[in-house]
């Protein structure tokens, strides 16, 4: 598995955006993938060739954004048992679910990820984003 994408949490998204589409540009890497929930805008990805590596939004549990809430890092899978395993390994070692793996159609119609918190509670996730 490699990284597939890092997110952090933000309390304003106006400033935040305005913030990342700035300092990111230089790097070669735009907002690619939007998120709005109700008409909101929640969240947003950044990255290029349209693939989010690099997404910021407000955190999924509605607690405010701090260094401890809204980070988390996820890792690529190149396959939905690949994907399953991880999540088996992590609650087999001290991991606590924070979401079984499953499709996750409000991302793309082929994301299939779990969700974990590691021993000190960290957001990690594993993500295959093929069809099986």
């Amino acid at each position: 598995m490699s990284i597939d994408h890092v997110s952090i949490g933000i309390t304003n998204m106006k400033r935040s955006k305005a913030f990342y589409d700035a300092a990111l540009a230089p790097l070669g890497m735009a907002p690619v993938m939007p998120v709005e929930i109700g008409g909101q805008l929640v969240g947003v990805g950044y990255g290029h060739g349209g693939k989010p590596s690099f997404w910021i939004g407000f955190p999924i549990n509605a607690q405010p954004a701090s260094m401890g809430n809204g980070v988390h890092i996820a890792f690529h899978g190149e396959t939905r048992a690949a994907v399953d395993d991880f999540f088996l390994a992590a609650l087999e070692h001290s991991g606590v679910e924070d979401g079984r793996p499953g499709l996750r159609s409000e991302y793309h119609p082929d994301y299939y990820g779990a969700f974990v918190r590691d021993p000190d509670g960290n957001k990690i996730e594993a993500c295959c984003h093929g069809k099986e």
